[in-house]
């Protein structure tokens, strides 16, 4: 189990932040099934590598993924501890929150 602690605002906005854009989404389902290097990933995803250097970057910024250099290649695979923390971060919400009956607009 991931310790609270972990559940710092930044943290939690940057994973949701890296989630939020498509291309992102993409590279994280090819890392799902093995780890690749950026041109595996560009071919893969049919981008340029200056496109998706930054992906790459915000990626890792919010600990979604590692990278590993082997020679002059960077491999990237998914660092599954930080979908934990975002995971349990949501479930805090099912779990301890009470679902609440919508309530009318206020009168003005």
């Amino acid at each position: 189990m991931v310790s609270n602690s972990t559940f710092t605002p930044d943290t939690i906005a940057a994973g949701f932040y890296a989630l939020s854009d498509p291309l992102r989404i993409k590279v994280l389902e090819l890392l799902r099934s093995q780890e690749l290097c950026v041109c595996d990933l560009c071919d893969h995803l049919g981008t340029t590598q200056s496109k998706l250097s930054f992906h790459l970057k915000t990626l890792k910024e919010a600990g979604l993924v590692r990278a590993r250099q082997e020679g002059r290649w960077i491999y990237y695979s998914l660092n599954l501890p930080q979908f934990v923390v975002l995971e349990q971060y949501l479930a805090e919400f099912r779990r301890f929150s009470p679902i609440l009956p919508i309530r009318p607009p206020c009168e003005t």
